[in-house]
C-alpha cells in the first residue's frame, strides 16, 4: 500500500507538501499540485482516515441512522440508503450506517466519539426523540421526512399532503366518485409516521372538496397478510373505481390480487400509487404513481448536509418536493354500468 512518502518521492515535492496539496490547507503552486495529483492517482494512494481526522478535524465520514422495523416494507427503506450513500460517495464521503434501536444514545456515541462529521436521519416520527439530541451535539445533521416541528432543522421530504391531493384529483379528472385510499399499517402511524396520515388528510380534502366518496384502509407491510386484506377491501368496496396506494408492499401485491380476482387496471379499475420509478421497475409494477424521488431527497440532503460541513452553510432549511405524476397507464375512466 502506497505511503505518503511514496507520493512524495514521487511528485519529487517533500511529505509536508503532499499534505498541504491533499488538505488544501496551504496554497501550492498549480503545477506541483498537477504532480501530486498525478502521482496519487499513479500509486492508489488514499490518506489515512485516522491521520487525516487529527490534521483537519474532519473524517469525511457521514452517519446514516436507519432502523430496520421488521414490520414495514425493507425495499423501499434500503432505495433511500442507496441514495444517501450514492450522494456521499460522489461528494467524497463514506457513510456509517447505524441501525441501533435506542437512537438517542446511538447518537451521543457518536458525538462524543468524533467518529463522524455529520448525521442522516431515516425513519423521522412526527415527535422523534433523537430531535431533542441533535440541538445538543456540535455535528450537523439532516432529516429525510418531516417531524412535527421542523423549525432550525435541515429537512427534505416529499409534500405528502399534496401528494394526497393531487392523486384524488388525478382520478377525479376521469371521472371516479368513488375511490378507496390503502395506506401503510396502523401502527406505523401510531409509531410516530407522519407521512401516513398526512397523505390521508391531503386525500381527504381534495375528496370532501370535490364531493368525492373515499374509504379509507390500513393495510399490512408483507405477504400473504398484505393479499388477503386488499381482497376483503375489494369485498367491501363493490362500487368503487379508483385505488390509491400509499403502502408499497400492498402495490407490489396487488397485480397478483388484480390477476385473481379476474380484474385489469385500468379497463375494471384505476390505480394510482406513491412510489419511486426505482421501486416500479423492480418489481414490474404497471400503474401510475407519484414518484416518492427517494434518489432526489437522499442527493440533496447529503448536499446540504456537506455544504454545512464543509461551508457553514445554513442549518435551518425545509424542502417540500411537490409530487409528479408519472403515468403508466393505469388509470382511465371508470367502466359503464
Amino acid at each position: 500500500m502506497a505511503t505518503i512518502t511514496d507520493v512524495a518521492l514521487a511528485a519529487g515535492v517533500s511529505r509536508a507538501t503532499v499534505s498541504y496539496v491533499l488538505s488544501g490547507k496551504r496554497t501550492i503552486s498549480e503545477p506541483v499540485c498537477q504532480r501530486v495529483r498525478e502521482a496519487v492517482e499513479s500509486l492508489g494512494y488514499t490518506p489515512n482516515a485516522g491521520a487525516r481526522a487529527l490534521a483537519t478535524s474532519q473524517t469525511k465520514v457521514l452517519a446514516l441512522m436507519a432502523r430496520f422495523l421488521s414490520d414495514e416494507f425493507a425495499p423501499a427503506m434500503l432505495e433511500f440508503i442507496r441514495a444517501v450513500t450514492d450522494g456521499a460517495r460522489d461528494l467524497g464521503y463514506d457513510t456509517l450506517l447505524v441501525s441501533d434501536e435506542d437512537g438517542v444514545a446511538a447518537l451521543r456515541r457518536l458525538a462524543a466519539s468524533r467518529m463522524v462529521d455529520g448525521i442522516v436521519l431515516l425513519n423521522v416520527g412526527e415527535n422523534d426523540d433523537r430531535l431533542r439530541v441533535l440541538a445538543e451535539i456540535d455535528q450537523p445533521s439532516v432529516l429525510i421526512g418531516s417531524p412535527g416541528d421542523p423549525a432550525g432543522l435541515m429537512v427534505f421530504d416529499l409534500d405528502f399532503r399534496s401528494t394526497g391531493r393531487l392523486m384524488v384529483r388525478h382520478l377525479h379528472a376521469f371521472g371516479h366518485r368513488e375511490l378507496v385510499l390503502v395506506s401503510q399499517p396502523r401502527h406505523v402511524v401510531d409509531r410516530g409516521g407522519a407521512y401516513v396520515w398526512r397523505l390521508a388528510a391531503g386525500a381527504k380534502e381534495m375528496a370532501d372538496r370535490l364531493g368525492v366518496t373515499l374509504h379509507r384502509h390500513h393495510a399490512a407491510a408483507s405477504q400473504p397478510d398484505v393479499g388477503r386484506q386488499l381482497h376483503d377491501i375489494f369485498d367491501m368496496h363493490p362500487d368503487a373505481t379508483g385505488i390509491l396506494l400509499n403502502n408499497e408492499a400492498a402495490a407490489a401485491a396487488l397485480p397478483f390480487v388484480l390477476r385473481e380476482r379476474g380484474l385489469r387496471a385500468p379497463d375494471d379499475v384505476s390505480v394510482i400509487g406513491r412510489y419511486s420509478d426505482d421501486f416500479a421497475r423492480a418489481f414490474s409494477l404497471p400503474f401510475t404513481a407519484i414518484d416518492s424521488a427517494a434518489g432526489e431527497l437522499g442527493r440533496r440532503a447529503v448536499a446540504q448536509l456537506v455544504g454545512a460541513i464543509e461551508d457553514g452553510a445554513p442549518r435551518d432549511a425545509h424542502l417540500l418536493l411537490p409530487p409528479v405524476v408519472i403515468d403508466r397507464g393505469s388509470v382511465a375512466q371508470p367502466p359503464q354500468p
